[in-house]
């Protein structure tokens, strides 16, 4: 059985003892301290899992004008996967410790390179210690490097600002934005330089995905709440750098709303271009 959004720690628990092989990909990170998620990886991490940093895997580089966490070319990608041991249609499970955030996007960007078979672990790191199992202090020993290549896209083709800036007029679809409230708002904060949103972006903040255990609502509560804010207009996906915005992905695939389309490059290359408009407030 491959899982292909959420896996819970006893589903993962039953295929690493079937001995099928899992790549484990922990996807721990903190804004604005990019060492900090190297350092609690090594205070401890699931056996096995290899360590995937945003800034340098799961993103490529900045230049000033296309966000925080450009995507990362398909190529390089494609080779990092496989230096991880990644193989053909082998299951790969994303978690992190701060109800999915940033193991979404590991999850997305596997997906956009065509692997199938990738998962966030439900309730993350946390619910693993919570079923009183083992973390490992050490990273995994040499692997045999994997044959992953990359394939069809499974998801929508990316939106670009070109895109964003065209729908402002005619509005055919809707831009959700899952940062918190209060950066939607364009209130003062040390992540953007540039306060406010997208115009006519609606907010849809990533963390009510979850609920109070940090795992994700049902199914029928996400669909209602996406539909609702939707109003019958595809989506497309943004937040500060396109990584969150990934997390509104994964539930509106588990809600069973799949084809909403990621601004990868989101808030922060918004700004970069002070002739894009803006709009505070709660919109």
């Amino acid at each position: 059985m491959a899982f292909e959004t959420l896996i819970s720690v006893p589903e993962l628990q039953s295929l690493i003892a079937s001995g099928s092989g899992v790549l484990l990909l922990d996807c721990t990170f903190e804004l604005g301290a990019p060492e900090k998620g190297p350092a609690l990886y090594a205070e401890g991490h699931l056996p096995g899992a290899h360590y995937a940093h945003l800034d340098e895997d799961l993103a490529g580089p900045p230049d000033g004008t296309n966000g925080r966490h450009p995507l990362p070319a398909r190529v390089a990608l494609a080779a990092w996967l496989r230096t991880q041991g990644l193989r053909k249609g082998q299951q790969a499970v994303a978690y992190d410790s701060n109800g999915g955030a940033w193991a979404a996007r590991a999850w997305w960007l596997l997906r956009w390179m065509g692997h199938a078979p990738v998962a966030v672990l439900d309730g993350g790191k946390p619910a693993w210690v919570e079923a009183g199992l083992p973390l490992e202090t050490t990273p995994p020993g040499p692997v045999m490097t994997g044959n992953f290549e990359a394939g069809e896209p499974l998801t929508a083709a990316p939106a670009d600002a070109a895109d964003v800036l065209a729908n402002i007029g005619g509005g055919e679809a809707q831009v959700l934005d899952a940062r918190d409230p209060s950066r939607f708002r364009g209130d003062p904060n040390p992540i953007d330089p540039v306060p406010g949103h997208i115009p006519g972006a609606r907010n849809r903040f990533f963390g009510d995905n979850l609920g109070p255990d940090g795992r994700f609502r049902p199914a029928a509560e996400l669909a209602a709440d996406f539909t609702a804010l939707l109003d019958g207009k595809p989506a497309v996906l943004s937040c500060g750098s396109g990584v969150t915005a990934c997390h509104n992905a994964l539930a509106m695939e588990i809600a069973g709303l799949p084809g909403a389309r990621l601004y990868p490059g989101s808030w922060s290359e918004w700004i970069s271009d002070p002739a894009r408009p803006v709009e505070t407030g709660e919109g």
